[in-house]
Formats: structure tokens, sequence, C-alpha cells
């Protein structure tokens, strides 16, 4: 059966590396001063050619890609629910998880689709309630760059950087990354952003290190502040739903209620309040607008999540916050970080904070050309980073809880990371 006329003939992956302003530290460890992504594109029968991205990337992950090619070839692209079984059929994913391909390929047909009918993919889903999708500042922790500069360690370093930012984009909403320092070293710099921006809101994600009396010590000493809500400050449904049961902050979630099952499970003994949707980790953009309206019917609050974009999954993000009725919170990006991109027309604008929702066909964007063979060129000659390590600290790895934080005295560029600067062009 064949509904759009149109046959998917051919399915091709390219890894590449962006630069970042500066190194994001993590509660695993850090974006070693550029992100690792794959770029993958899916060509019809007709020449259009539809494009999807997923997380990291090399021989490994372009082969994975291609691999699906048996599964893609004569596939009619507008069947994106048939892909759900085809390719990530939930009783083989013990064995072969392939969520973050399936999310490639999905954004891929969407936008071949969209482009085959001249529509953009968020009239394919419904239509926007929405012309633009507000975005929060995603603070970081961060190292130097490689020139010295653009460090963030200090309580004011972190105000400094969020008035640069809520200038230059213009954020009104703040998301603090910790798990990196103690929390109480981290508590005080929270508390000085919200006193620096007294009229703006605020949201904390430890990433899941802290202890569950840990969390409720932090949720207890921020409950006077204008929080969103409190983000994955313990990892587990049972550890946030202790936490929730002993604070008035909102709890949100990326990594314990990431797909349907655990959804359930949030619904029938709640954990937390607010799903923050991935486009990457919950499959792709349909399943996210799923998941949006079981949260509308059981009146849980939903968010637009980051798990470290270019512009293709940037797309994704916008069409789906642009189709989510109940999205009531600032979207997470870790966009604005980057030094560059693949798609034509460079890095996206914000204006008062917010994105505008792609006009064109498809996704709504286009690749450069000459920056995709740049930033591949770039990816081969430094090959990956060890997301998981932290360069000031090589013998360390993290626990959960837990119990080994980060110098915040240490400045500087630490030993590490200055050898991987210098493998740079």
């Amino acid at each position: 059966m064949n509904t759009s006329g149109l046959r998917i003939v051919d399915i091709r992956a390219t890894t590449v590396t962006v630069p970042l302003e500066a190194p994001l530290r993590h509660s695993n460890g850090a974006h070693w001063g550029r992100f690792v992504r794959t770029v993958v594109e899916v060509e019809a029968d007709n020449g259009l050619i539809g494009l999807g991205e997923l997380g990291g990337g090399g021989e490994s992950a372009e082969a994975a890609v291609t691999s699906l090619k048996t599964y893609l070839v004569g596939h009619d692209p507008a069947r994106t629910e048939a892909l759900r079984f085809m390719l990530a059929n939930p009783t083989a994913s013990l064995y072969n998880n392939r969520t973050q391909l399936l999310a490639a390929v999905e954004f891929a047909c969407l936008d071949l689709l969209g482009q085959h009918v001249g529509l953009p993919v968020h009239d394919l889903l419904g239509g926007r309630v929405r012309d633009e999708v507000e975005f929060a500042s995603y603070l970081f922790f961060r190292f130097p760059d490689r020139e010295g500069n653009n460090e963030v360690r200090t309580p004011e370093q972190l105000v400094a950087e969020a008035g640069r930012l809520r200038e230059q984009h213009g954020f009104r909403v703040h998301k603090l990354k910790g798990g990196v320092f103690a929390p109480d070293y981290e508590l005080a710099c929270y508390r000085a952003l919200a006193d620096a921006f007294p009229q703006d809101r605020f949201r904390y994600d430890p990433n899941g290190a802290l202890s569950v009396e840990e969390s409720i010590r932090f949720a207890h000493a921020i409950e006077d502040l204008p929080n969103d809500y409190l983000e994955d400050p313990v990892y587990s449904l049972t550890g946030m739903r202790r936490v929730r049961e002993n604070t008035r902050i909102p709890l949100a979630t990326n990594t314990v209620v990431v797909n349907f099952e655990q959804l359930a499970a949030n619904v029938l003994n709640p954990a937390v309040d607010v799903v923050l949707l991935d486009t990457t980790f919950w499959g792709g953009i349909r399943p996210c607008l799923r998941a949006g309206g079981i949260c509308e019917a059981f009146s849980l609050g939903v968010a637009v999540h980051s798990s470290g974009e270019l512009g293709i999954q940037l797309a994704s993000m916008l069409h789906l916050g642009a189709t989510l009725p109940n999205l009531v919170f600032a979207a997470d990006a870790h966009y604005h970080h980057l030094r560059g991109d693949v798609v034509a027309g460079g890095l996206r604008t914000y204006t008062d904070g917010r994105i505008a929702v792609p006009e064109g066909p498809g996704l709504g964007v286009t690749l450069d050309r000459e920056k995709l063979a740049e930033y591949a060129e770039l990816y081969r000659e430094l090959g990956g980073y060890p997301y998981d390590r932290d360069p000031a600290r090589p013998d360390w790895y993290p626990l959960l809880p837990n119990t080994e934080f980060a110098d915040p005295t240490a400045e500087g560029i630490p030993p590490a990371l200055a050898a991987e600067y210098a493998r740079w062009p």
C-alpha cells in the first residue's frame, strides 16, 4: 500500500563535530568543547531528500544508520506508524534498541512528506497553535575555551553569563544544569541567579546526581523562589516520588519517564508533575505528541527537552512545540552554545527568548553542504571525545547518587582539555 506516491530509495549518514562557545560541564563529565552529531539523509524516488539527526557518531553510528536500508528501501515515507514496529519493535529492544535511529528516520520521513505535498510538518501533525516557541537560557558550568575565555565556575560568572544571554537572546527563564559541584555551592549559585533577575523564572537540573535526602533539603532551600520546577534531582521513579512527597515544587523529568510504560506508571502512581518530551529519546515527533495528549488527559505538565541539537533536530523541537496545546513551559535548547550549524542560513536567531516555527515545507530546513563537509572533515581529524569523563578529574567517574563533586576553586584549563585543544586545527 502506497498512499503518498513516494518510495524510499536510499539512506545516508554523515558524522560531524561542531564547536561550542566553551566546554559544557555536567554531572557525568563534559562536552569537551564540541558536539558530535550524525546527520541522516533519506532519499525518495523523486529526488527529494528528508533530513534527520541523532547524537553521537563515527563508523558504528553511520553503519547503524545505513543498515536500515534493507528495511526502508521501497517503504512509503507516509507510513510513519509502521516504522515503529519495523525499526524499534519493543520485544526486540532488549537486544537492539533503535529508538534514536527511529527518531532520525521519522524526522526525515515527515520532512519528505511535507516537501512532497508542500506543507510544513506542523500542518501534517494537526496544525500549529503558536507561531513561536519560547526557550530557557540553559546555563552550564563551563571550562574556559582554548583562548582561556568563557569560563563559568563562580556565582559571579554564572550571573554574568545569564545576563549576557538575557541581553543577547531575550531569555526570561533560566535553567541551571547542575550536579557538577557540591549541592551547597550550586544552591548559592542558583540563589544568586534568582537575586540578580527577580522578575524571571528558574529551574534546576542536577541530572539525578543527588540522594533523595539531599534533594529534599535542596528543594526546601529554594521553595521561596519563582521556580518552574525541580528537574531530575534524583534518579528513579521511586526516588522522585519520595522527593515529590516532601516539597511544594513541581518535579520534572527527562530520564525516568521516556516511554509510554513509564508514563503509565507515573499516571497510576505519580512521581513527576512535568514530563519533558525529547523528540530523540521518545523516538520521534509523533510519539511526543501522543505522550503530550496523555499528559493533557491526566493534567500533567509538558515541556520540550533538548539532548544537544543542531538545526535539524531543533526544527523537530519547534514543530513539536508549535503543535502541543498544553505547552506552558519554555523549552530547553543547547542551541545557543553552538558556534555554527549544518543548515542553510546558519544559526537560527532568538527574539525575546523565542524562535519562530519554520514556515517552509517539511521540516523547513535544508543542508548547507559546505558546512556539512567542513564539520565532517573536522570530525575525521578529531574523532570523538569521552562525554562521560571529566577532563579536570581523569580518574573520576560518577556514582548514583554522587558523593564526590568537582572543586569549584580549580580555575583555568585542565591538562586533559589543553591536550584536546592542541589537536584542533
